[in-house]
């Protein structure tokens, strides 16, 4: 069954996660993509890391195999710092689920958010819920 799909992962590299967990979250990360259509082009994947500030580590369009994807995810580094889940999900949405990012208007998106616990401002984090719900 064809079932085309752009997921975006947000992964929380605070100084609550720590280098270990980061490194766990990327093995687990890297099993999942294995489990999704990314080869056939069905399923696009990009990676966002925040802390204080969001990055774009690939975007959607960056890669088209498992096995590149999962290279990408394991040279993702860690850096620390607060948890700004709102900056990172006003990131997604103004440059990740854009299509000169490989967002395609046509396919569902997904955000997947993996992270230890409270943003550092929730009042602003769940606003930015809202915004890119109607995206």
């Amino acid at each position: 069954m064809d079932c085309p799909l752009d997921v975006v992962f947000v992964l929380d590299e605070s100084g609550s996660i720590g280098s270990t967990e980061f490194s766990q979250v990327k093995t687990f990360l890297s099993k999942l993509v294995g489990r999704l259509d990314i080869d056939s082009g069905s399923t696009r994947v990009g990676v966002v890391t925040y802390a204080t500030t969001a990055r774009t580590r690939f975007n959607l369009n960056a890669y088209t195999t498992v096995a590149a994807v999962q290279s990408a995810i394991s040279r993702l580094t860690y850096s620390g710092g607060n948890t700004y889940t709102d900056r990172a999900l006003a990131h997604v949405r103004t440059s990740m689920l854009t299509a000169s990012s490989g967002d395609r208007n046509n396919v569902p998106n997904a955000v997947v958010v993996l992270t230890d616990g409270r943003s550092s401002n929730t009042s602003a984090t769940q606003v930015c819920i809202v915004l890119l719900s109607c995206c």
